[in-house]
């Protein structure tokens, strides 16, 4: 009887996932040992990747609840034990496909990762704020996000996703936290409290190179970076070491924004990525009475699209247009965002919309060389 309930729980045990891995724990050599006496108690080791592991309590807490629900199951008792290095090796070889030394997978030829770097010609536009909300909203329609926080010495990822956790290290590669399914990385994770990062160019660069080859994002569908603002040397870095990226421009409706978005935009002519689209921030306002408040003005991301259109010469469509939304505000001070905690809300709705129109471009290899031979 002991066989068929360990059975049982092996296959609950398959719907357990890593928090940080996304991936069942039983496939990463997580489960050890499980035993079941003949009143139905059960026993199972669980072997955590790292001692220190900041979701230990959230494993314990899964996996004995799917124990329990294995049938010939009445109790459930979890141990936590830790991997050995030798277990530690073999996951890490199973997650790089045996793979040695820090690569760029993104930057593959075959890469079939999408990825955006979010870029505004100013900061306050609200660019990160935007960033995240895609992030979560591309998360939502079931597609494998992740997000890093580029804009080093303005890095604000972490709140605006209520992140508190600090990443896994196993041995040389980092686990990034995951919040609302999207996996992040920021150095402000690294760093304590809200202390300054002062660093110069050649720094900053090495810094993305890191978050690009030691973080184990895994398979992704979309990867964002959040810009800092203007076109300097992270923007460049992120060009050199993401050749296949393309640019997303956020702007405000105010004329004097728009005219700087669209030097963040140019730069593409010199780094040879795409322009995917703009997108304007704290659009129109509409108040409760009915009517409307340009309290930045109107027509800015329009007037972004077309300019950009115009010297690229190349349709760069404006993506939409996220009204001034206090609702959007608060959910950012909440760390709880706002496609997510009020998505018919004006932002919520222009967000997700924004969100379907990147979607719907899929992944595939279609505009890329391949590497063949006759």
């Amino acid at each position: 009887m002991s066989e068929t309930v360990i059975d049982r729980i092996r296959t609950q045990l398959n719907q357990v996932m890593d928090p940080e891995l996304r991936l069942p724990i039983t496939q990463i050599g997580m489960v050890g040992d499980i035993t079941v006496d003949d009143a139905g108690d059960a026993s199972v080791q669980i072997k955590l990747t790292v001692e220190a592991c900041p979701m230990r309590s959230r494993i314990l807490d899964d996996v004995t609840a799917a124990t329990v629900r294995a049938e010939g199951v009445r109790t459930a008792q979890v141990s936590l034990d830790v991997m050995s290095p030798e277990e530690r090796a073999v996951l890490k070889e199973q997650l790089t496909g045996g793979e040695s030394g820090r690569v760029n997978r993104f930057a593959s030829p075959d890469s079939l990762t999408r990825v955006y770097a979010v870029a505004s010609g100013k900061g306050g536009v609200g660019k990160s704020t935007v960033t995240v909300n895609l992030a979560c909203a591309l998360a939502e329609l079931g597609l494998k996000v992740g997000v890093i926080d580029a804009d080093v010495h303005g890095f604000s990822i972490p709140g605006l996703l209520g992140i508190t956790a600090k990443p896994t290290r196993l041995d040389e590669m980092i686990l990034p936290p995951v919040a609302y399914r999207v996996k992040t990385i920021s150095i402000g994770m690294f760093v304590d409290g809200n202390q300054a990062v002062a660093w110069r160019g050649p720094m900053l660069h090495r810094a993305v190179e890191q978050f690009l080859t030691d973080v184990h994002f895994g398979d992704l569908d979309v990867l964002l970076l959040d810009l800092p603002p203007g076109t300097g040397d992270i923007a460049i870095s992120v060009a050199q070491l993401l050749p296949g990226s393309e640019l997303l421009v956020v702007t405000t409706p105010q004329a004097a924004a728009a005219n700087v978005a669209e030097r963040a935009g140019a730069l593409s002519t010199q780094t040879d990525q795409k322009v995917a689209g703009v997108i304007e921030n704290m659009g129109p306002l509409r108040l409760p009475d009915g009517t409307v408040m340009d309290l930045f003005g109107s027509g800015g991301g329009q007037i972004v699209a077309d300019r950009l259109s115009a010297s690229l010469e190349t349709d760069v469509p404006l993506l939409g247009s996220v009204p001034l939304d206090p609702t959007l505000r608060q959910a950012g001070d909440d760390g709880a965002p706002v496609v997510l905690s009020s998505p018919d809300s004006p932002a919520g709705s222009a967000l997700r919309q924004v969100a379907a129109a990147l979607a719907s471009r899929g992944r595939g290899l279609s505009g890329k060389s391949l590497p063949l031979s006759f």
